[in-house]
Protein backbone atom coordinates (compact mmCIF):
# COMPACT_ATOMS: atom_id res chain seq x y z
CA UNK A 1 0.00 0.00 0.00
CA UNK A 2 2.84 2.35 0.90
CA UNK A 3 4.61 1.64 -2.40
CA UNK A 4 1.44 2.32 -4.41
CA UNK A 5 0.73 5.59 -2.62
CA UNK A 6 4.33 6.76 -2.61
CA UNK A 7 5.23 5.92 -6.23
CA UNK A 8 3.47 8.87 -7.95
CA UNK A 9 4.93 11.34 -5.48
CA UNK A 10 8.36 9.83 -5.83
CA UNK A 11 8.14 10.08 -9.62
CA UNK A 12 7.14 13.74 -9.33
CA UNK A 13 9.95 14.43 -6.87
CA UNK A 14 12.44 12.70 -9.16
CA UNK A 15 11.21 14.71 -12.15
CA UNK A 16 11.56 17.89 -10.10
CA UNK A 17 15.13 17.00 -9.17
CA UNK A 18 15.95 16.29 -12.81
CA UNK A 19 14.43 19.63 -13.82
CA UNK A 20 16.85 21.46 -11.55
CA UNK A 21 19.84 22.68 -13.62
CA UNK A 22 23.33 21.70 -12.64
CA UNK A 23 25.87 24.37 -11.76
CA UNK A 24 27.14 24.61 -15.33
CA UNK A 25 23.64 24.49 -16.80
CA UNK A 26 22.53 27.21 -14.42
CA UNK A 27 25.50 29.35 -15.38
CA UNK A 28 24.69 28.85 -19.06
CA UNK A 29 21.04 29.71 -18.49
CA UNK A 30 22.07 32.92 -16.76
CA UNK A 31 24.43 33.85 -19.59
CA UNK A 32 27.69 33.13 -17.78
CA UNK A 33 29.04 31.64 -21.03
CA UNK A 34 29.58 34.46 -23.46
CA UNK A 35 28.02 34.36 -26.92
CA UNK A 36 25.77 31.43 -26.13
CA UNK A 37 23.08 32.79 -28.48
CA UNK A 38 24.83 35.30 -30.71
CA UNK A 39 28.36 36.28 -31.78
CA UNK A 40 29.83 39.55 -30.49
CA UNK A 41 28.32 42.70 -32.01
CA UNK A 42 29.48 43.44 -35.57
CA UNK A 43 32.00 46.19 -36.20
CA UNK A 44 30.41 47.35 -39.46
CA UNK A 45 27.10 47.34 -41.34
CA UNK A 46 27.65 44.07 -43.21
CA UNK A 47 25.05 42.22 -41.13
CA UNK A 48 22.25 44.73 -41.54
CA UNK A 49 19.28 43.18 -43.39
CA UNK A 50 17.99 44.57 -46.66
CA UNK A 51 15.55 47.49 -46.29
CA UNK A 52 12.17 46.20 -45.20
CA UNK A 53 13.59 42.84 -44.08
CA UNK A 54 13.60 41.88 -40.37
CA UNK A 55 16.75 40.79 -38.58
CA UNK A 56 16.88 36.99 -38.22
CA UNK A 57 16.02 35.66 -34.78
CA UNK A 58 18.86 33.86 -32.94
CA UNK A 59 18.93 30.12 -33.49
CA UNK A 60 17.47 28.18 -30.53
CA UNK A 61 19.99 26.97 -27.99
CA UNK A 62 19.48 23.21 -27.41
CA UNK A 63 18.46 22.29 -23.88
CA UNK A 64 21.12 19.56 -23.86
CA UNK A 65 24.49 20.52 -25.40
CA UNK A 66 25.08 18.64 -28.64
CA UNK A 67 27.99 16.24 -28.15
CA UNK A 68 27.63 15.72 -24.40
CA UNK A 69 27.21 17.70 -21.20
CA UNK A 70 30.81 18.91 -21.09
CA UNK A 71 30.36 20.55 -24.47
CA UNK A 72 28.16 23.07 -22.67
CA UNK A 73 30.91 24.15 -20.30
CA UNK A 74 32.55 27.56 -20.42
CA UNK A 75 36.29 28.00 -20.75
CA UNK A 76 38.83 25.20 -21.17
CA UNK A 77 37.41 21.67 -21.35
CA UNK A 78 40.11 18.99 -21.04
CA UNK A 79 40.58 15.45 -19.71
CA UNK A 80 41.24 15.06 -16.01
CA UNK A 81 44.90 15.16 -14.97
CA UNK A 82 46.03 16.25 -18.44
CA UNK A 83 48.50 19.03 -19.16
CA UNK A 84 47.12 22.47 -19.91
CA UNK A 85 46.71 23.20 -23.63
CA UNK A 86 49.03 25.75 -25.26
CA UNK A 87 47.85 29.37 -25.24
CA UNK A 88 46.22 30.60 -28.45
CA UNK A 89 44.44 33.82 -29.35
CA UNK A 90 41.21 32.15 -30.49
CA UNK A 91 38.12 32.91 -28.41
CA UNK A 92 36.91 29.34 -28.93
CA UNK A 93 38.51 26.15 -30.27
CA UNK A 94 38.20 22.37 -30.38
CA UNK A 95 40.37 19.29 -31.03
CA UNK A 96 38.63 16.10 -32.13
CA UNK A 97 39.33 12.69 -33.63
CA UNK A 98 38.16 12.54 -37.25
CA UNK A 99 37.59 8.78 -37.14
CA UNK A 100 36.04 8.07 -33.74
CA UNK A 101 34.45 11.49 -33.30
CA UNK A 102 35.90 11.80 -29.79
CA UNK A 103 36.42 15.38 -28.64
CA UNK A 104 39.81 15.52 -26.94
CA UNK A 105 39.78 19.09 -25.64
CA UNK A 106 38.02 22.37 -26.31
CA UNK A 107 37.40 25.91 -25.19
CA UNK A 108 33.75 26.98 -24.99
CA UNK A 109 32.97 24.75 -28.01
CA UNK A 110 29.36 25.88 -28.49
CA UNK A 111 30.05 29.63 -28.27
CA UNK A 112 28.49 31.19 -31.34
CA UNK A 113 30.88 32.98 -33.64
CA UNK A 114 31.13 33.87 -37.32
CA UNK A 115 32.71 31.31 -39.63
CA UNK A 116 34.11 33.53 -42.41
CA UNK A 117 35.34 31.28 -45.24
CA UNK A 118 35.03 28.12 -43.14
CA UNK A 119 31.37 28.08 -44.26
CA UNK A 120 32.69 27.12 -47.70
CA UNK A 121 33.26 23.60 -46.31
CA UNK A 122 29.49 23.30 -45.87
CA UNK A 123 28.96 24.58 -49.42
CA UNK A 124 31.52 22.09 -50.72
CA UNK A 125 29.57 19.15 -49.25
CA UNK A 126 26.36 20.35 -50.93
CA UNK A 127 28.19 20.72 -54.25
CA UNK A 128 29.69 17.23 -54.03
CA UNK A 129 26.33 15.72 -53.18
CA UNK A 130 24.33 17.48 -55.87
CA UNK A 131 26.53 18.45 -58.85
CA UNK A 132 28.46 16.30 -61.30
CA UNK A 133 32.19 17.18 -61.35
CA UNK A 134 32.30 17.46 -65.17
CA UNK A 135 29.37 19.91 -65.36
CA UNK A 136 30.46 23.20 -66.96
CA UNK A 137 29.56 26.51 -65.30
CA UNK A 138 29.96 29.78 -67.20
CA UNK A 139 31.48 32.66 -65.30
CA UNK A 140 29.65 35.99 -64.96
CA UNK A 141 30.58 39.56 -64.18
CA UNK A 142 28.76 39.18 -60.86
CA UNK A 143 31.16 36.37 -59.94
CA UNK A 144 34.13 38.55 -60.85
CA UNK A 145 32.77 41.45 -58.75
CA UNK A 146 32.61 39.52 -55.47
CA UNK A 147 34.35 41.12 -52.51
CA UNK A 148 37.34 39.58 -50.79
CA UNK A 149 39.48 36.71 -52.01
CA UNK A 150 38.92 35.71 -55.64
CA UNK A 151 40.50 32.98 -57.70
CA UNK A 152 40.11 34.80 -61.02
CA UNK A 153 36.80 33.84 -62.62
CA UNK A 154 35.69 36.07 -65.48
CA UNK A 155 32.57 36.57 -67.61
CA UNK A 156 32.27 33.97 -70.33
CA UNK A 157 34.87 31.67 -68.77
CA UNK A 158 34.12 27.95 -68.88
CA UNK A 159 34.79 26.11 -65.62
CA UNK A 160 33.97 22.59 -64.52
CA UNK A 161 32.42 22.00 -61.11
CA UNK A 162 35.58 20.10 -60.17
CA UNK A 163 37.79 23.11 -61.02
CA UNK A 164 35.51 25.44 -59.06
CA UNK A 165 35.49 23.07 -56.09
CA UNK A 166 39.29 23.05 -56.03
CA UNK A 167 39.36 26.85 -56.27
CA UNK A 168 36.82 27.04 -53.43
CA UNK A 169 38.78 24.79 -51.08
CA UNK A 170 42.37 25.59 -52.08
CA UNK A 171 42.17 29.35 -52.62
CA UNK A 172 38.95 30.27 -50.80
CA UNK A 173 37.62 31.98 -53.92
CA UNK A 174 34.47 33.98 -53.21
CA UNK A 175 33.89 34.15 -56.96
CA UNK A 176 34.01 30.34 -57.10
CA UNK A 177 31.50 30.17 -54.21
CA UNK A 178 28.96 32.31 -56.06
CA UNK A 179 29.47 30.45 -59.35
CA UNK A 180 28.77 27.16 -57.55
CA UNK A 181 25.78 28.66 -55.73
CA UNK A 182 24.35 29.70 -59.09
CA UNK A 183 24.86 26.15 -60.39
CA UNK A 184 22.87 24.88 -57.40
CA UNK A 185 19.91 27.07 -58.37
CA UNK A 186 20.92 30.51 -57.13
CA UNK A 187 22.19 32.03 -53.90
CA UNK A 188 18.95 31.62 -51.93
CA UNK A 189 18.54 27.99 -53.00
CA UNK A 190 22.17 27.25 -52.16
CA UNK A 191 21.76 28.80 -48.70
CA UNK A 192 18.62 26.74 -48.07
CA UNK A 193 20.51 23.59 -48.99
CA UNK A 194 23.49 24.56 -46.81
CA UNK A 195 21.33 25.29 -43.78
CA UNK A 196 19.31 22.12 -44.26
CA UNK A 197 22.56 20.15 -44.38
CA UNK A 198 23.83 21.85 -41.21
CA UNK A 199 20.70 20.80 -39.36
CA UNK A 200 20.93 17.28 -40.80
CA UNK A 201 24.50 16.93 -39.50
CA UNK A 202 23.62 18.23 -36.04
CA UNK A 203 25.34 21.60 -36.49
CA UNK A 204 22.59 23.47 -34.66
CA UNK A 205 24.70 26.58 -33.99
CA UNK A 206 25.25 27.13 -37.71
CA UNK A 207 23.33 29.36 -40.10
CA UNK A 208 24.83 30.39 -43.43
CA UNK A 209 23.88 33.89 -44.61
CA UNK A 210 26.21 33.94 -47.63
CA UNK A 211 27.70 31.03 -49.60
CA UNK A 212 31.19 32.51 -49.41
CA UNK A 213 31.43 33.34 -45.71
CA UNK A 214 31.24 37.09 -46.16
CA UNK A 215 29.34 38.44 -43.15
CA UNK A 216 25.57 38.65 -43.49
CA UNK A 217 22.45 38.89 -41.32
CA UNK A 218 22.16 35.97 -38.90
CA UNK A 219 25.44 34.24 -39.82
CA UNK A 220 26.59 32.02 -36.93
CA UNK A 221 28.52 28.85 -36.22
CA UNK A 222 30.62 27.32 -33.45
CA UNK A 223 33.92 25.50 -33.14
CA UNK A 224 32.00 22.31 -32.39
CA UNK A 225 29.88 22.67 -35.52
CA UNK A 226 32.84 23.42 -37.77
CA UNK A 227 34.66 20.31 -36.55
CA UNK A 228 31.74 18.00 -37.32
CA UNK A 229 31.14 19.73 -40.69
CA UNK A 230 34.80 19.27 -41.61
CA UNK A 231 34.61 15.65 -40.48
CA UNK A 232 31.64 15.11 -42.79
CA UNK A 233 33.48 16.82 -45.66
CA UNK A 234 36.56 14.63 -45.22
CA UNK A 235 34.31 11.64 -45.71
CA UNK A 236 34.00 12.70 -49.36
CA UNK A 237 36.99 11.75 -51.49
CA UNK A 238 36.53 14.84 -53.69
CA UNK A 239 36.91 17.22 -50.75
CA UNK A 240 39.79 15.34 -49.11
CA UNK A 241 41.68 15.37 -52.43
CA UNK A 242 41.09 19.08 -53.03
CA UNK A 243 42.12 20.01 -49.48
CA UNK A 244 45.61 18.52 -49.89
CA UNK A 245 46.19 19.58 -53.52
CA UNK A 246 49.14 21.96 -53.75
CA UNK A 247 48.35 23.53 -57.17
CA UNK A 248 46.13 23.13 -60.22
CA UNK A 249 45.86 24.68 -63.68
CA UNK A 250 42.87 27.01 -63.96
CA UNK A 251 41.20 28.28 -67.17
CA UNK A 252 41.38 31.86 -68.38
CA UNK A 253 38.54 33.77 -70.01
CA UNK A 254 37.87 36.26 -72.82
CA UNK A 255 41.12 35.42 -74.57
CA UNK A 256 43.15 35.63 -71.36
CA UNK A 257 45.48 32.68 -70.75
CA UNK A 258 44.97 30.16 -67.99
CA UNK A 259 47.02 30.26 -64.79
CA UNK A 260 47.96 28.18 -61.76
CA UNK A 261 46.02 28.23 -58.50
CA UNK A 262 48.00 27.38 -55.38
CA UNK A 263 46.78 26.18 -51.99
CA UNK A 264 46.87 29.00 -49.42
CA UNK A 265 47.12 26.71 -46.35
CA UNK A 266 50.58 27.27 -44.96
CA UNK A 267 50.68 23.95 -43.05
CA UNK A 268 50.46 21.97 -46.28
CA UNK A 269 53.87 20.40 -46.83
CA UNK A 270 55.28 21.83 -43.60
CA UNK A 271 53.33 20.07 -40.84
CA UNK A 272 53.85 16.33 -40.44
CA UNK A 273 50.91 14.33 -41.77
CA UNK A 274 48.88 17.40 -42.73
CA UNK A 275 45.65 16.46 -44.53
CA UNK A 276 44.38 19.90 -45.49
CA UNK A 277 42.28 22.64 -44.03
CA UNK A 278 40.64 26.00 -44.56
CA UNK A 279 41.41 29.58 -43.59
CA UNK A 280 39.05 32.51 -43.17
CA UNK A 281 38.88 36.19 -42.27
CA UNK A 282 36.39 39.04 -42.15
CA UNK A 283 36.34 42.20 -40.05
CA UNK A 284 33.53 40.79 -37.91
CA UNK A 285 34.67 37.17 -37.63
CA UNK A 286 38.37 37.97 -37.34
CA UNK A 287 40.66 35.04 -38.18
CA UNK A 288 39.22 31.51 -38.39
CA UNK A 289 40.90 28.20 -39.15
CA UNK A 290 40.25 24.47 -39.56
CA UNK A 291 42.91 21.88 -40.29
CA UNK A 292 43.56 18.17 -39.92
CA UNK A 293 46.59 15.89 -39.70
CA UNK A 294 47.40 12.19 -39.31
CA UNK A 295 50.05 10.53 -37.15
CA UNK A 296 50.45 6.86 -36.30
CA UNK A 297 47.05 6.04 -37.73
CA UNK A 298 45.25 8.74 -35.78
CA UNK A 299 43.55 11.64 -37.59
CA UNK A 300 42.79 14.82 -35.66
CA UNK A 301 40.99 18.02 -36.62
CA UNK A 302 41.39 21.41 -34.99
CA UNK A 303 39.12 24.46 -35.29
CA UNK A 304 39.85 27.98 -34.07
CA UNK A 305 37.38 30.87 -34.25
CA UNK A 306 37.79 34.60 -33.63
CA UNK A 307 41.55 34.54 -33.37
CA UNK A 308 44.22 37.18 -33.95
CA UNK A 309 47.61 37.13 -35.63
CA UNK A 310 49.34 38.98 -32.78
CA UNK A 311 51.65 36.06 -31.97
CA UNK A 312 51.61 34.04 -35.20
CA UNK A 313 49.20 33.08 -38.02
CA UNK A 314 46.19 31.10 -36.89
CA UNK A 315 47.42 28.07 -38.86
CA UNK A 316 50.52 27.97 -36.65
CA UNK A 317 48.37 28.28 -33.54
CA UNK A 318 46.31 25.41 -34.91
CA UNK A 319 49.49 23.37 -35.31
CA UNK A 320 50.30 23.84 -31.62
CA UNK A 321 46.84 22.56 -30.68
CA UNK A 322 47.27 19.58 -33.01
CA UNK A 323 50.57 18.80 -31.28
CA UNK A 324 48.74 18.96 -27.96
CA UNK A 325 46.02 16.64 -29.23
CA UNK A 326 48.51 14.07 -30.51
CA UNK A 327 50.30 14.27 -27.18
CA UNK A 328 47.23 13.38 -25.15
CA UNK A 329 47.21 9.78 -23.94
CA UNK A 330 45.20 7.46 -26.15
CA UNK A 331 43.34 6.19 -23.11
CA UNK A 332 42.41 9.69 -21.92
CA UNK A 333 38.67 9.95 -21.45
CA UNK A 334 37.06 12.07 -24.22
CA UNK A 335 35.30 15.21 -23.09
CA UNK A 336 32.60 14.89 -25.74
CA UNK A 337 31.78 13.45 -29.14
CA UNK A 338 31.03 14.68 -32.64
CA UNK A 339 27.53 13.56 -33.57
CA UNK A 340 26.77 12.20 -37.03
CA UNK A 341 23.20 13.47 -37.29
CA UNK A 342 20.92 15.97 -35.66
CA UNK A 343 19.94 15.01 -32.09
CA UNK A 344 16.34 15.53 -33.22
CA UNK A 345 16.80 12.57 -35.57
CA UNK A 346 18.48 10.29 -33.03
CA UNK A 347 16.37 7.29 -31.90
CA UNK A 348 14.88 7.76 -28.44
CA UNK A 349 15.28 5.10 -25.72
CA UNK A 350 12.37 2.62 -25.73
CA UNK A 351 11.24 2.16 -22.11
CA UNK A 352 9.25 -0.95 -23.08
CA UNK A 353 12.23 -2.76 -24.59
CA UNK A 354 13.93 -5.18 -22.19
CA UNK A 355 17.61 -5.92 -22.34
CA UNK A 356 18.66 -9.31 -23.66
CA UNK A 357 20.54 -10.89 -20.78
CA UNK A 358 22.44 -13.07 -23.23
CA UNK A 359 23.52 -10.12 -25.39
CA UNK A 360 26.90 -8.42 -25.51
CA UNK A 361 27.76 -5.22 -23.71
CA UNK A 362 27.17 -3.29 -26.95
CA UNK A 363 23.75 -4.93 -27.31
CA UNK A 364 22.76 -3.77 -23.83
CA UNK A 365 23.65 -0.10 -24.34
CA UNK A 366 20.14 0.99 -25.38
CA UNK A 367 18.71 -0.59 -22.23
CA UNK A 368 21.37 1.11 -20.13
CA UNK A 369 20.60 4.48 -21.64
CA UNK A 370 16.93 3.95 -20.95
CA UNK A 371 17.68 4.21 -17.23
CA UNK A 372 17.83 7.96 -17.64
CA UNK A 373 14.31 8.14 -19.08
CA UNK A 374 12.52 10.78 -17.00
CA UNK A 375 9.22 8.94 -17.33
CA UNK A 376 10.38 5.97 -15.30
CA UNK A 377 9.39 5.57 -11.64
CA UNK A 378 11.53 6.65 -8.72
CA UNK A 379 12.65 3.02 -8.33
CA UNK A 380 14.43 2.94 -11.71
CA UNK A 381 14.01 -0.01 -14.05
CA UNK A 382 12.44 -2.25 -11.37
CA UNK A 383 9.96 0.37 -10.13
CA UNK A 384 6.92 -0.84 -12.05
CA UNK A 385 7.39 -4.52 -11.09
CA UNK A 386 7.75 -3.49 -7.42
CA UNK A 387 4.54 -1.49 -7.57
CA UNK A 388 2.70 -4.43 -9.20
CA UNK A 389 4.01 -6.87 -6.59
CA UNK A 390 3.04 -4.51 -3.80
CA UNK A 391 -0.47 -4.27 -5.25
CA UNK A 392 -0.76 -8.05 -5.45
CA UNK A 393 0.40 -8.34 -1.85
CA UNK A 394 -2.22 -5.83 -0.71
CA UNK A 395 -4.99 -7.67 -2.58
CA UNK A 396 -3.88 -11.02 -1.12
CA UNK A 397 -3.89 -9.53 2.39
CA UNK A 398 -7.38 -8.14 1.91
CA UNK A 399 -8.64 -11.50 0.60
CA UNK A 400 -7.25 -13.34 3.65
CA UNK A 401 -8.83 -10.76 5.97
CA UNK A 402 -12.22 -11.16 4.31
CA UNK A 403 -11.94 -14.97 4.51
CA UNK A 404 -11.16 -14.87 8.25
CA UNK A 405 -14.04 -12.46 8.83
CA UNK A 406 -16.51 -14.76 7.04
CA UNK A 407 -15.23 -17.77 9.09
CA UNK A 408 -15.81 -15.89 12.38
CA UNK A 409 -19.28 -14.90 11.23
CA UNK A 410 -20.09 -18.52 10.38
CA UNK A 411 -18.89 -19.81 13.77
CA UNK A 412 -20.96 -17.14 15.54
CA UNK A 413 -24.09 -18.18 13.58
CA UNK A 414 -23.62 -21.86 14.54
CA UNK A 415 -23.18 -20.90 18.21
Amino acid sequence: MTAIVAAPGAVAARSARQAQPTGEENNSAQGACQNRQLPPPPVDTSEEPEPGQPSPEPLPVPEDPVGGSRMGECGIVQPEESDAPPPVTAATWIIADLDSGAVLAAKDPHARERPASLIKVLLAIVVIRELRPETVVEGTQEDANQEGTRVGIGPGGQYTVDQLLHALVMRSGNDAAYALARALGGTEVALEKMNALAKELGALDTRAATPSGLDGPGMTTSAYDQSLIFRAAMGHEEFAAAAKTARIDFPGYAGRPGFQVTNDNRLLGTYEGFLGGKTGFTDDSRHTYVGAAEREGRRLVVVLLRGEREQEPLAEQGASLLDYGFGLARDAKPVGELVTQSPEAQPKPNPNKQADVTGTAADSEPAASAETDTERSAFGNVGLPLVILAGIAVLATMAMWLRRRRARAARAARA
